[in-house]
């Protein structure tokens, strides 16, 4: 079959199995924010690990050029301390 396929496609067959096993649903919820005493607890107010489905849904939105809810510090160098200097 491959002799046949590439004599007739020139070689532009591309595999069907390439990138099937890839593929997976995150079950989980890119928006999820703690909000029972319990959950607030074991993860904290903001829940400051990173969320896998909330990594992956951003990094696909920056691939496609896509707005990204995403805190950036603009000008640091314009960021004042709070002790004062004598």
């Amino acid at each position: 079959m491959a002799n046949v396929s590439k004599t007739n496609e020139s070689g532009n067959e591309v595999a069907n199995s390439v990138g099937r096993g890839q593929r997976e649903i995150i079950d989980i919820d890119p928006f999820w924010v703690p909000t029972t005493e319990e959950e607030i607890t074991h993860f904290g107010e903001k829940a400051d690990s990173a969320n896998r489905a909330k990594v992956y849904m951003d990094s696909v939105r920056r691939r496609k050029g896509l707005y990204v809810d995403e805190k950036v510090v603009e000008h640091a160098e314009k960021q004042r301390t709070l002790s004062k200097n004598k």
